[in-house]
């Protein structure tokens, strides 16, 4: 498979691109392939992906075998013969192209995961964005999780969805936290979310692949004067499904207000060694940067007794 990992449908800034969305000290290698949306239409595409303006396949292909003659007639391999070779055969994946088009998946499976009319309404008294900009947002969620099983399905290992990035609009709820929780954001994710574990497990998928849904951070245990909650590290949760986790299982608790864990508390570390324990890797192994140095893959224990 040409693309080892995804990610869609944009990245977060804050003025700047927010740190931990890319490969870091990996290097460039390892970063996403990045899947960009039209919220109007919620059509997927990869800029990178895009032939040149009269570059049909067939030049493209001559392209490649002139470049393979050259090489050849040097005597020994281009330094960039490899990215060449990645970036032909990304270019020439029908899989990738088809997986990206949703409209070839049935309506009923699209609505199922929330397409359709965008709500007048939703957003009113929420006090972020209109109904419109809301209704786009709720359709997005969806869309983007039915891109992301699409993908799976594809042979893309990895895939990350990011929600939607507009304040007002995402889980970053600073005012009005109940209307939004209860009018927009909990139907939207209920939704989606229910329809991608559905999915998986009638196409056989679910047992194979891990979905983690999570923010960075929690939300204050008090209300702020704007009927919101801000931001606090202390405690949050994290759902778990498929990959052999014990369906309908909690673990852990918090204290009665949900400002710090109460029983079994859990650190991104033992959330990241988790997952890379149940995909085969020792989370105590290394992985190196570009200069060879080794670095823990993660500093925490993974909690084995969540899966079967």
């Amino acid at each position: 498979m040409p693309v080892p990992f995804a990610a869609l449908p944009f990245t977060f800034r804050n003025v700047h691109d927010v740190p931990c969305q890319g490969a870091g000290f990996l290097g460039s290698d390892f970063d996403p392939l990045r899947i960009d949306v039209d919220p109007n239409d919620l059509r997927y595409d990869v800029a990178q992906l895009k032939p040149a303006e009269g570059l049909s396949t067939q030049r493209r292909e001559e392209r490649q075998r002139l470049l393979d003659v050259i090489g050849d007639s040097a005597g020994k391999p281009h330094p960039l013969k490899h990215h060449y070779e990645r970036a032909y055969e990304l270019l020439a994946s029908t899989a990738i192209h088809n997986a990206l088009d949703i409209t070839r998946e049935p309506t009923e499976v699209r609505e199922r995961y929330g397409f359709g009319p965008p709500p007048a309404a939703v957003g009113e008294g929420g006090g972020g964005g209109n109904g419109a900009e809301l209704g786009y947002a709720g359709q997005m969620r969806g869309q983007n999780l039915l891109l992301a099983r699409r993908l799976v399905e594809a042979g893309v290992p990895f895939v990350t969805v990011y929600d939607y990035k507009q304040q007002g609009q995402n889980w970053d709820a600073h005012f009005h936290c109940a209307n939004q929780h209860k009018s927009f954001l909990l139907p939207r994710a209920d939704r989606g979310l229910a329809a991608l574990i559905e999915d998986l497990e009638a196409r056989g998928l679910l047992d194979s692949t891990l979905i983690v849904a999570m923010g960075e951070f929690g939300r204050t245990p008090h209300i702020n004067g704007q009927a919101g909650r801000d931001h606090w590290p202390d405690c949050y949760s994290v759902l778990l499904a498929g990959g052999g986790v014990h369906g309908g299982a909690i673990y852990g608790s918090s204290d009665a207000i949900g400002a710090y864990p109460a029983t079994d508390p859990v650190t991104p570390g033992d959330l990241a060694a988790t997952v890379f324990w149940r995909f085969g890797l020792d989370p105590a192994g290394d992985m190196h940067d570009r200069l060879g140095r080794p670095y823990r893959l993660a500093d925490g224990q993974a909690l084995e007794t969540l899966f079967s």
